[in-house]
Order: C-alpha cells, then sequence, then structure tokens
C-alpha cells in the first residue's frame, strides 16, 4: 500500500466506524445496556489514552531531542494547551452530555437532540487532528514506517469510534421518534473527524517546526475529553471492574497497534 493510499485510508476509516456504529440504530430496538455502555465507553477512554502517549506523546517528545534536557517543554506546553482549547469549547458550544444529563456551553434554545449531537462532535475533532497530524507528520518524515504509524493510531481512533456512533444515534431514536434521522445525527457527528484531520494533515506538513507541539496538543485535548466526558459518563461507580477492565483492555489493543505497525 502506498503512502497516499495509506492516508486516504487512515482518514476515511475515522468516518466510516461511526457512520457504522449510527447503523446500529436500525438493527437494535432499545439502548445500549449500561454495563456494555460502561465497557464500550471505558474501551475508548483506554484506547485515547493509549494513543496520547504512544502515537503523540513519545513522538513528541522524540522530535523535540535538539532541546537537550529541556526537550519536556514543547509536550508539556502543547498537552496542557490542548486543554484549555477543549475548555474553550466547552464554554462557548453548547451541548448535552447523555450519560451525566449535565448541559454545557452559552444558553441557546436549540433542541436537546441537536445538543447531544454537537457533545459528541466536540469530543471527535481532538481525534481527527490526531489523525491528521500524524499523517502530516509522516509525510515530514516521508518513510513508509511513518505512515504506518499514523494508519495504527487511524484505525485505533475507528474501532472506538464504532460505539461512539452508536452512542449517538440509539439514544436519538426516542428524542426523535425517527431511526433515520437519529442514524443521520450519528453519521455527521463523525463527519467532523476527516474535516479535522486534513486540517491537522496541512498544518503539520506545512509547520514542521511546530510538530512536536501540534502532537502533544492532540494528546492534551483527547485526555481531556476521557477525564471529562468519557469517564464519567461510563459510570464507573456502578460498575467498576467492567469499565476498569474496558480501559485497560482498549488501552492495551492501541498499544499493540503502535507497536506492531510503528
Amino acid at each position: 500500500m502506498d503512502n497516499l493510499t495509506m492516508t486516504i485510508l487512515g482518514m476515511s476509516l475515522i468516518f466510516i466506524a461511526t457512520t457504522l456504529g449510527a447503523a446500529l440504530v436500525f438493527f437494535m430496538k432499545k439502548d445500549l445496556s449500561p454495563k456494555l455502555n460502561t465497557i464500550l465507553l471505558g474501551f475508548a477512554g483506554g484506547v485515547m489514552i493509549a494513543a496520547s502517549i504512544w502515537s503523540l506523546l513519545l513522538p513528541s517528545l522524540d522530535q523535540s531531542a535538539s532541546w537537550g534536557n529541556l526537550r519536556f517543554i514543547p509536550a508539556v506546553c502543547g498537552f496542557l494547551i490542548g486543554g484549555v482549547f477543549m475548555v474553550v469549547v466547552d464554554k462557548l458550544v453548547p451541548h448535552f452530555h447523555v450519560g451525566t444529563g449535565e448541559e454545557e456551553g452559552l444558553h441557546s434554545s436549540l433542541s436537546k437532540p441537536t445538543k447531544m449531537f454537537l457533545a459528541m462532535t466536540i469530543h471527535n475533532v481532538p481525534e481527527g487532528l490526531a489523525v491528521g497530524f500524524a499523517f502530516g507528520g509522516a509525510a515530514i518524515i516521508g518513510t513508509n514506517e511513518a505512515f504506518l504509524a499514523a494508519l495504527g493510531l487511524a484505525i485505533g481512533i475507528a474501532i472506538q469510534n464504532f460505539p461512539e456512533g452508536a452512542a449517538v444515534s440509539l439514544p436519538m431514536a426516542s428524542q426523535l421518534g425517527s431511526k433515520h434521522k437519529a442514524f443521520a445525527y450519528g453519521a455527521l457527528s463523525g463527519i467532523v473527524e476527516p474535516i479535522a484531520a486534513i486540517i491537522g494533515y496541512f498544518l503539520a506538513s506545512s509547520l514542521s517546526v511546530a510538530m512536536p507541539w501540534l502532537l502533544s496538543f492532540a494528546a492534551g485535548a483527547m485526555i481531556f475529553v476521557v477525564v471529562e466526558d468519557l469517564i464519567p459518563d461510563a459510570h464507573l461507580e456502578d460498575h467498576p471492574h467492567l469499565g476498569t477492565w474496558g480501559i485497560m483492555i482498549g488501552f492495551a489493543v492501541m498499544m499493540v497497534l503502535d507497536v506492531a505497525l510503528g
């Protein structure tokens, strides 16, 4: 597989997986059970934590080698800026968390389904950026191995996007009274990922000197989403072992993908 094909495939997979997950609304008569929801959200969190470490923060440190003993600065600063970015987005964009029932963002008259849609869209932005930065960095390096590593990240994100698509469409069906509309919301929540990936790709490939900062920025944004949203929505206090094992398995899967393909 050539490098261009891997780039197109990786950026497409993250959207396709969300769409396939959203399509579950046509085959399931009710929402995910609380136990399964805990496992899947834990798994998604584990994948994102591992991706942040193995595919983003460690490469950020490697690419800051010229800083010597201060090579942690781009990684730390980018990481924290990514968290601040998500705080700003949370404060500005009106959205509704299905798991906690909490509304955030500026006051608006948007419907509840629209706010649920925006909540998942916010989750997907840092994931798309992470994939774009990875492929942009691979374009700078230019080796097949670098593109394989980026593809591994995209596959890991795609795996956890499948249940996320279902997490949007299934609750939407009861809110909207239409499975087709619920599917559309679920699929559209994922369209932001390839868009963010394309933006991330061109930022990374044109600003190679900023790569350590960009990679750690994406890591900070993803960790923020895990701690702020995925873990609370998983209700680990109700099923602690299931959620914990979901996180551990997700982490292990992403670690295997990164090492095997990277």
